[in-house]
């Protein structure tokens, strides 16, 4: 699902005038020096929507917690760190259609978070930290240890595995299947499960082998 952008525009532009930082006026008949700023929003309030922004930094700037500053400022407010990223996030919002649509590249982009569950759960704290090639390798391994979890077996796992479960053999005791179709006896049928199992030993062979066997490796680039 795609970014609804008028709405995540007008979350953030409403975090920003919460965490906008005021001197309080001195009640009628009382002159009263400080330096003492506050947030225009309450505690409550500003907290709120801080929650609501934080997933939508996740998607539009999900490095933010890494790459945008958080230093000495969260002594004046300490929303700076979230503000910042608000304002990133917001402009990138605003250029980021307009830029595709100019420079001629308006294709669909791909949100991992549509992804199924198992990928991105596993995947999700270590990519918004940059450590792409962990990811991969937590989502392949989450993967593999669901699919134990859902057809009850633990004598085996990864490539032998996903070729037990999406044999086309008839299931025996202790070797459950899983079916991409109903088995027809078809060529579809066949098919399917053919390219199941050979894309799983794929995913294992290309993928979780070399991250996790080879020391020193690069890391991933993010596309």
């Amino acid at each position: 699902m795609s970014v609804d952008v008028a709405w995540a525009r007008a979350e953030l532009s409403s975090f920003l005038k919460l965490t906008e930082l005021y001197t309080p006026e001195s009640p009628r008949g009382v002159s009263v020096i400080s330096s003492r700023r506050s947030t225009r929003g309450g505690a409550q309030e500003v907290v709120a929507s801080a929650q609501v922004v934080e997933q939508i930094l996740d998607r539009v700037v999900p490095r933010w917690r890494t790459e945008v500053p958080d230093d000495g400022n969260r002594r004046v407010n300490r929303w700076c760190q979230l503000r910042e990223a608000a304002q990133r996030a917001d402009a990138a919002l605003l250029r980021d259609a307009e830029a595709r649509e100019r420079l001629g590249d308006n294709a669909p982009q791909l949100s991992a978070s549509t992804m199924h569950s198992w990928v991105w759960d596993g995947a999700r704290s270590l990519w918004h930290s940059g450590h792409f090639r962990e990811a991969v390798t937590a989502a392949v391994r989450k993967v593999n240890a669901e699919t134990q979890n859902k057809v009850g077996r633990r004598d085996a796992s990864e490539t032998a595995l996903f070729q037990s479960v999406f044999s086309k053999d008839a299931p025996r005791a202790g070797q459950p299947r899983l079916r991409l179709r109903p088995d027809d006896g078809g060529d579809t049928f066949r098919s399917v499960q053919r390219g199941a199992a050979a894309f799983a030993d794929g995913r294992y062979a290309a993928l979780r082998n070399p991250n996790s066997h080879e020391d020193g490796l690069p890391e991933l680039p993010e596309h």
